[in-house]
């Protein structure tokens, strides 16, 4: 069979499956019956690729092979390691916990924490560099966010289907009831980016993006097949709107008009004296008029009011019927009130140049995976028939069915006995030598699978302990899982400070948190790996003994070590409330007893004299 076309794109390496040979859409509509013909043609691999990679996660790569014509996909055994592997890179990637910081908030903790009734008396020396309050403030407002909605398990949901898929999606959006902002992950294949010629790349943006699916038709509600889709765009800031009924009941957004007739503005927008452009200034850029802002639309279409010449991105809009928010709001280009898109696209690998879309941690190992389940296959039939073995007889009184007078049928049970003439013999097939050698084989692919995904076998937890000497030949053993991490972490670490910038401006444009320029937030991952206490404990002393670095650095070095340090700056302070040796040194070198009682953490000294108590009835010569 000869190859009729090369293709090499962000998911040629699932080519070799026929299903994906077409460089122009999958070839089998059983396997792909949800790419219906709104489905732009650009995007039919990459769902069709979602759907393979969700497949082998759930155990069904053998179901979705029978569905495209293989007769031995059913046969198929799957014993859950492409899940294994997702699940396994998924927990390194995260690490023990994720922590939001905002750079700075130390100091302010440091200065102005849990102590500050102690401190209240201290000098201006004392007072945290500026910024730093501000820096707390922020960070504390995103951490109590984040426990609201549920930071952690949006995180795993979201980086799972990153790892599996490649790709992952948040959307924020700003809910008036509950007064936050609220974060929401999508199936990255409902997830349509729609670029200008030649802007797709991963550093840029797009202007227009789009949510869309299928929903089925409902015989019971009387609801029939159709597609709907959420659109976020950016464009000029136009007339202020308000909800409208047409005459044949469909909801839609008209302009408000002025007293004088004219379209009205927004509260606050003002018109360019030039241009005539509208302007607004945004709380999170004082000074910084802006003519652009976000719009939400949300519709349903009929799947019997679609052509062939609609899809996606050309649905006609005299067909939509547009939702209504719960707050009344129709979602008919729906001014968000911002000027950004509030979704944030993170790829799991670093794209190439010129790509947008990431790579699942499946696709460079996907044809080792079939092998390892074909093998599984074959160990499993090889293990049938050496447990129960085939057996030939030779010379057998084998018994009699009295009804036809035909032997019955010989069944190898324990305990079974057979009668053998002086010449019978009975031979049995022995497959335990096959069994044993794909034993083997399956140990390693096994070892090649660790080494190609280069989650090692150590961090897949398969490597022998007594293998491994000292820690420092661990520590090498995982040099390519350290690696591994640290690239995942690169190609997420601007997209999460682009969301928690969001989540700041979104409150502020809710009117919730305080007008200002947006702070730089972001997002720090734990160890990835166990580490070895006592080696950093011992690298904490002799380095800050010798003055090489802080003491906020050693403590925090002992909190990612894994110590019981819930606060760097409280423990910082506790350290110095007690540390009489290092405050009396710093007397001696400054001369200075208030820089010593701030160091301690004690009040300012009062600098008067005080008075001396008299006895009742004497004067002060007598006494």
């Amino acid at each position: 069979m000869r190859l009729r076309t090369l293709v090499i794109d962000a998911w040629s390496w699932l080519n070799y499956k026929p299903v994906m040979a077409d460089p122009d859409r999958p070839a089998n509509h059983r396997a792909f019956p949800e790419l219906g013909s709104w489905v732009p043609a650009g995007d039919m691999r990459r769902l069709a690729a979602y759907k393979l990679l969700a497949a082998y996660d759930n155990n069904q790569a053998g179901q979705l092979a029978a569905a495209t014509g293989d007769d031995h996909g059913l046969e198929r055994r799957e014993l859950g390691d492409p899940a294994k592997l997702i699940d396994t890179t998924l927990g390194y990637l995260l690490g023990a916990e994720q922590t939001i910081v905002v750079p700075g908030a130390e100091h302010a903790e440091q200065h102005l924490g849990s102590a500050g009734a102690d401190r209240a008396g201290r000098d201006e020396g004392g007072a945290p560099p500026p910024g730093a309050v501000q820096a707390a403030e922020v960070q504390e407002r995103l951490r109590a966010w984040a426990d609201k909605e549920l930071w952690p398990l949006r995180i795993q949901q979201a980086e799972r289907c990153a790892v599996r898929c490649g790709d992952a999606v948040y959307t924020l959006a700003w809910e008036p009831a509950k007064q936050r902002v609220l974060m929401r992950t999508y199936d990255p294949g409902f997830y349509f980016p729609e670029w200008d010629d030649g802007e797709q790349d991963s550093s840029e943006f797009p202007s227009r993006v789009h949510f869309a699916w299928e929903l089925p038709a409902d015989t019971v509600r009387g609801l029939k097949a159709r597609v709907r889709r959420i659109t976020y765009e950016l464009g000029p800031i136009g007339a202020a709107t308000a909800p409208g009924i047409t005459e044949d009941g469909r909801a839609f957004r008209e302009q408000v008009a002025g007293a004088d007739g004219d379209p009205a503005l927004t509260v606050g927008d003002t018109l360019h004296p030039v241009t005539g452009s509208v302007l607004r200034t945004y709380p999170w850029a004082p000074g910084r008029p802006s003519g652009t802002t976000c719009y939400l639309s949300d519709a349903e279409w009929l799947l019997e009011d679609l052509g062939a010449a609609h899809d996606l991105y050309s649905l006609p809009a005299g067909k939509a019927s547009y939702r209504v928010r719960s707050d009344g709001q129709v979602l008919d280009r729906l001014d968000l009130m911002c000027d950004f898109i509030p979704v944030v696209h993170i790829p799991n690998t670093i794209p190439d140049g010129g790509e947008h879309w990431g790579k699942s941690s499946l696709g460079s190992v996907l044809q080792l995976l079939d092998e390892l389940a074909a093998t599984d296959t074959d160990s499993a039939s090889a293990s049938a028939t050496t447990g129960t073995p085939i057996v030939a007889l030779s010379g057998a009184r084998l018994p009699i069915d009295r009804t036809t007078g035909q032997p019955l049928p010989v069944r190898v049970e324990a305990g079974t006995v057979w009668q053998l003439s002086d010449s019978g013999r009975m031979d049995a097939l022995d497959t335990s030598a096959q069994l044993a050698e794909l034993r083997q084989r399956i140990d390693h692919m096994l070892t090649r699978l660790a080494s190609n995904t280069r989650l090692t076998t150590a961090g897949l937890g398969s490597l022998d302990p007594s293998l491994v000497p000292s820690g420092y030949a661990l520590q090498l053993a995982l040099g390519p899982l350290d690696s591994l991490i640290a690239a995942m972490r690169l190609t997420r670490t601007h997209k999460y400070v682009l969301m928690l910038r969001m989540v700041q401006r979104l409150h502020q444009a809710g009117q919730v948190w305080p007008a200002g320029e947006s702070l730089p937030a972001r997002l720090v991952w734990g160890a990835h790996t166990p580490t070895d206490r006592t080696t950093v404990l011992a690298d904490v002393v002799a380095g800050y003994g010798a003055g090489v670095f802080s003491l906020e650095t050693a403590v925090r070095m002992l909190q990612e070590a894994g110590y019981p340090v819930e606060d760097v700056a409280e423990e910082v302070e506790r350290i110095q409330k007690r540390a009489f040796d290092q405050a009396a040194r710093l007397a001696d070198a400054t001369g200075d007893n208030a820089v010593v009682r701030e160091y301690l953490g004690l009040p300012k000294a009062d600098p008067g004299i005080p008075p001396v108590p008299l006895f009742p009835g004497r004067s002060a010569s007598q006494q």
